[in-house]
């Protein structure tokens, strides 16, 4: 097993965190300093320390979490926001979570430290759908998911949905309109909205790739089954390399 990995997999740091442990010369195997990306190590056998500190492997672990707004994506929130990790028990508290939500958006939001396949769902190339519920303040133009579909220019690049259409109807006040998007850019659903003059009230992630959030409680979490979890790693292909978006 790559040592960045197994770093990941005992809840140290993320990937790129671990990555940048190993690095700094922070990380021993069999005592010896280890700064060498891609140095493996037999996880049964290699004592793995960091900062002098033993660590071990925790098993894999794939969590569902229906995320409320008004709670941030990180481990420490500077203003003392409320982040995600209060929301779960402490024993799975060392998760990473695979991309993010802003902090007004809420719905679905895995979180697994099962570093090399999340790697993967997270890349570009992939093209992992996630679907999303988008209420309005209405009545707004009809033709909006045309719109969407057809692309908008933002100041990263042009984006575009895959798929949108009308859950209830455009003339209402509170329409709402499902957007299908296959990349995961910082605040996209939000953006795209506002270049075509959309008022958002609520934001709502339903769906990663093949997991879906269900019934689920808002502010709950549940673990994923074994067949979610082996149609998450056939969604991610094989192993690539590149820069990952959330």
């Amino acid at each position: 097993m790559r040592l960045q990995k197994y770093l990941a997999r005992a809840g140290v740091a993320s990937r790129r965190g671990s990555e940048e442990l190993i690095a700094r010369g922070r990380v021993r195997v069999n005592g010896e300093i280890v700064t060498k990306l891609g140095t493996t190590v037999d996880p049964n056998a290699a004592r793995v320390e960091v900062d002098r500190r033993r660590v071990r492997l925790k098993p894999v672990l794939w969590l569902a979490l229906n995320k409320p707004p008004g709670y941030t994506c990180t481990r420490h929130d500077p203003g003392g926001r409320p982040i995600i990790y209060d929301l779960l028990p402490a024993d799975a508290r060392h998760l990473p979570h695979v991309g993010r939500l802003d902090f007004m958006s809420e719905g679905l939001l895995l979180l697994s430290n099962e570093g090399d396949v999340v790697h993967r769902l997270l890349h570009p190339r992939t093209g992992i759908e996630r679907v999303y519920h988008a209420r309005l303040r209405g009545p707004v133009t009809a033709e909006l998911p045309d719109r969407l579909r057809a692309g908008v220019a933002l100041e990263d690049g042009p984006a575009r949905a895959r798929r949108a259409g009308w859950i209830t109807p455009p003339h209402t006040s509170s329409p709402t309109v499902e957007i299908v998007l296959a990349e995961g850019r910082n605040r996209e659903v939000r953006r795209m909205l506002a270049s075509l003059g959309v008022t958002l009230r609520r934001l709502r992630r339903t769906s990663f790739g093949p997991i879906r959030l269900g019934a689920l409680a808002a502010g709950a979490a549940r673990e994923l089954s074994p067949k979610e979890r082996a149609a998450l790693k056939r969604a991610a292909g094989p192993a690539c390399s590149g820069t990952v978006r959330e």
